[in-house]
């Protein structure tokens, strides 16, 4: 696979706003491990080869589980996700699916039961976020393979 172009290089200013709207999503207070599913979820909805390579990686390099990881796309089923999870999890799959969907009441409600306000605000930013991000390395055909994550920091003693 060839890529379209470089987004980074053709619009650096949309690529600024789109890196605008991730610090905020990543400084939310939401925990990493939750953002990362969520990312790597909506990303398995989407096909963004790119997006799952990345975010397998991210998630492990911060001590996500391999079990956790591969059963994410059987959520529904597997007994290894927190309710704060799966409640974020069924968001991030009715969002990110809304024409399909349209974001039913039950289960604004089941989310509610784990997030106040603040959180849902910032959660669904979160999926927004990887959404574009989705469709920005689909439509240019981002190469997947060759993204390296940070590595965790840890505390020297």
């Amino acid at each position: 696979m060839e890529p379209r172009l470089s987004y980074t290089k053709a619009a650096p200013g949309a690529y600024e706003v789109m890196s605008q709207l991730q610090r905020y999503v990543d400084n939310s207070g939401l925990e990493r491990s939750l953002l990362e599913l969520v990312k790597l979820r909506a990303s398995q909805i989407n096909g963004c080869a790119y997006c799952i390579d990345m975010h397998t990686k991210d998630a492990r390099a911060n001590g996500e589980t391999e079990q956790r990881l591969y059963g994410l796309s059987a959520w529904h089923e597997a007994p290894f996700y927190s309710d704060r999870e799966r409640a974020a999890l069924l968001w991030t799959e009715t969002v990110t699916l809304v024409s399909q969907t349209h974001v039913p009441d039950e289960i604004y409600e089941e989310v509610r039961e784990q997030f106040d306000e603040k959180e849902i605000v910032d959660l669904t930013m979160a999926v927004v976020a990887i959404n574009g991000w989705n469709r920005l390395a689909i439509g240019f055909r981002t190469v997947p393979g060759t993204y390296q994550p940070k590595r965790a920091t840890s505390v020297v003693v």
